[in-house]
């Protein structure tokens, strides 16, 4: 078995809550966090600014295999639907990989991380409601 890289970032061009940050900068907060995280961090992939796209998360989902993992620039950055995003996490953890959120300085390295991934993005939804 051939030995894994680092971390993967993913950073992306469209709003999240409501703001832009630009790519360099997402790029900046990752590098940091992954110093800091005494993570190996790769190049980030750039997601597609369609609203709705995840194809370059899915390619990175396709590398884990050959990761220990990747470094989303927020959680926010994760589909909008629940299901969707369990069987992201389901993914990840099935292959041996975690994954870092640079922003809320929160790591998914077993099922037990979920909940506090899902708890974060449950408050903000109904916080943008209000």
């Amino acid at each position: 078995m051939a030995e894994r890289a680092g971390h993967r970032g993913y950073i992306g061009a469209r709003p999240l809550n409501g703001s832009r940050t630009p790519q360099h900068v997402q790029n900046i907060v990752i590098r940091d966090y992954a110093r800091r995280k005494n993570l190996q961090f790769l190049l980030s992939a750039v997601e597609h600014i369609m609203p709705g796209s995840y194809m370059v998360l899915e390619d990175i989902l396709d590398e884990l295999p050959r990761l220990n993992g990747m470094i989303l620039y927020s959680i926010f950055m994760l589909p909008p639907d629940e299901a969707r995003r369990r069987e992201i996490y389901d993914r990840v953890l099935r292959e041996g990989c975690d994954l870092h959120a640079a922003v809320e300085e929160i790591t998914l390295s077993s099922p037990k991380d979920i909940q506090a991934i899902e708890d974060i993005l449950l408050v903000n939804k109904y916080a943008t409601i209000l």
